[in-house]
């Protein structure tokens, strides 16, 4: 019930680009004026920095799907940004540079 409750009966966001890694940060501006305070608490998780859409779900300790819908309501009015994870660096490919960093770091001990 709260869940159909919070999304006010849909199950869907309006974009399907969200996915458990995303990044949601805050936008400059005010804070939604909206009385909902899934919305409210959504915004102050991402006030200070990014956080994905996963680690806000387990902080509004609501299922992805409604947090899906909420963040895709608060990308509308333009209250959040997303963007994609930093992708990992891979290791490296020249032996040459592995061996100038090891080389550099043995001259330090």
């Amino acid at each position: 019930m709260r869940s159909y409750v919070v999304t006010g009966g849909r199950s869907q966001p309006s974009c399907d680009t969200l996915d458990l890694v995303t990044l949601l940060i805050a936008a400059d501006g005010p804070p939604p004026t909206a009385p909902d305070p899934e919305k409210r608490r959504l915004m102050e998780l991402c006030r200070p920095g990014a956080l994905s859409l996963a680690e806000v779900a387990g902080h509004l300790e609501l299922p992805v799907s409604v947090t899906r819908v909420l963040v895709a309501d608060l990308m509308d009015s333009g209250h959040l940004v997303t963007r994609a994870p930093v992708p990992s660096a891979g290791p490296p490919s020249d032996a040459r540079f592995l061996r100038e960093v090891l080389d550099g770091l043995r001259s330090r001990l």
